[in-house]
């Protein structure tokens, strides 16, 4: 059983940055791919980015490439969610998720995650 708890979201103006963190529970941390989703009021949840258990590849959408830089420390049991340059579109909370040796083609679907945090609001406004 993992639980993860995030931290780091608030409110922000347009071209700002946040950093989110998730803190994990358990002793496996590094055996898990780690995820970051997030919803929109209204919409349905969206992937933002992974980090791979074997050997830390990193996926992002096309939405926040270039922008958002996903991390993790294993030493830790954190992963993290860089964000800059936000946008008003980003507003949304921010859920992190794993799954234990998922691999990097299921990475994306929010389905397969067998564990989930409580979400983090993220607001981007002038």
């Amino acid at each position: 059983q993992v639980q993860l708890v995030e931290s780091g979201g608030g409110l922000v103006q347009p071209g700002e940055s946040l950093r989110l963190s998730c803190a994990a529970s358990g002793r496996t941390f590094s055996s898990y791919t780690l995820g970051w989703f997030r919803q929109a009021p209204g919409q349905e949840r969206e992937f933002v980015a992974a980090i791979i258990w074997s050997g830390d590849s990193t996926y992002y959408a096309d939405s926040v490439k270039g922008r958002f830089t996903i991390s993790r420390d294993d030493a830790k049991n954190t992963v993290y969610l860089q964000m800059n340059s936000l946008k008003p579109e980003d507003t949304a909370v921010y859920y992190c998720a794993a799954d234990l040796y998922l691999s990097a083609g299921r990475s994306r679907l929010s389905a397969v995650y067998d564990y989930w945090g409580q979400g983090t609001q993220v607001t981007v406004s002038s």
